[in-house]
């Protein structure tokens, strides 16, 4: 052999584990964007982390993930969308619910993304197919933005003498505001309700919102699905004894807080199949490939010591719908 073929052979040897090194060190980026804060979301960001860990994904050894938190400032997620497509990541999870997803899809037209929404797709213009998503877009809506006329229904079942509801939402979120309120109107009519309306974005719009519901006298209260109050669970739970307002939630885990009672499917599991789907797609999976899901599984949760310590008996009949009653 000769001297310069074996310099050649003996640096090449040499340079492999650095090149190898190199190589395992490229990772591929998941871009997270929250809405609301990430101690508010901390459970249901482990339950995505799972669902990544199913398919093979852990974070920190084969993937990393950039989070982008709006803190509830809505405003901000168009920028904090935009700063994630500039990092080049392989794929956008959208941990915020229809105002995150709505700014992902204005960010980018290209780099797959996936979301978990309580809304209709269809009808927020993320696919016309939930079989086959048509676009960028694909993920899973637990319909939880559809329920609240079902939660009414709940909440005068446990109150046949009720003559005012209460329903809270947050302004900042139009897209999913505007449609729950109508249905909500709509429900409260055919029940011979009178429904009276409260926004709040802020920690302290929630006080406030809670003094004029006792003011005006409500006999119960129906939380709209959002981010925001999904991080204020505790907030929320406390607020209702305060102020003697049995109120109904859309997840376990406001009943959980202290709540009076919650109906509707699980988030937990909505961002765990999203972990799937955000795995599957950096395997190679196309977004057409991986139709639109549905939490089909729909739970009525009830908290008989909140039940207690407002003076309500739960119905029999309402009793024995529950999937669970914590003592």
């Amino acid at each position: 052999m000769r001297r310069r073929e074996f310099i050649s052979l003996v640096g090449g040897a040499a340079a492999w584990p650095l090149v190898a090194r190199a190589q395992q060190t490229v990772m591929p980026i998941i871009g997270f964007l929250g809405a609301a804060s990430p101690d508010g979301y901390a459970p249901y960001v482990a339950a995505f982390q799972q669902g990544l860990k199913d398919v093979g994904y852990i974070e920190g050894q084969n993937m990393v993930i950039e989070y982008r938190w709006a803190n509830g400032q809505y405003s901000q997620l168009s920028d904090l969308g935009h700063d994630l497509v500039s990092r080049h990541v392989a794929v956008i999870f959208n941990g915020g619910g229809t105002p995150a997803i709505l700014a992902a899809k204005a960010a980018t037209k290209t780099i797959p993304i996936v979301f978990s929404i309580a809304g209709d797709p269809i009808k927020l213009g993320l696919t016309s197919s939930l079989n086959r998503p048509d676009s960028n877009l694909t993920g899973v809506s637990g319909l939880n933005a559809e329920l609240g006329p079902k939660r009414l229904e709940l909440l005068h079942e446990l109150i046949p003498t009720a003559t005012k509801m209460g329903l809270l939402v947050n302004a900042n979120s139009p897209a999913q505001t505007e449609p729950q309120t109508r249905d909500l109107k709509a429900a409260a009519d055919r029940l011979g309700l009178e429904l009276h309306v409260l926004a709040a974005s802020t920690e302290g719009d929630i006080e406030r919102a809670f003094v004029t519901l006792a003011e005006l006298g409500v006999n119960g209260l129906v939380i709209s699905p959002d981010v925001f109050f999904n991080s204020r669970r505790d907030q929320l739970a406390a607020l209702g004894l305060k102020h003697a307002i049995p109120t109904i939630y859309q997840y376990r885990e406001f009943a959980a807080a202290g709540g009076l009672m919650s109906y509707g499917g699980s988030l937990f599991e909505s961002f765990r199949i999203c972990g799937t789907y955000v795995g599957r797609i950096l395997e190679g999976d196309k977004v057409a490939e991986l139709p639109v899901q549905q939490i089909a599984r729909l739970e009525l949760i009830i908290n008989l010591k909140t039940a207690r310590a407002l003076g309500l008996t739960f119905p029999i009949t309402l009793l024995g719908r529950a999937d669970e009653a914590i003592e």
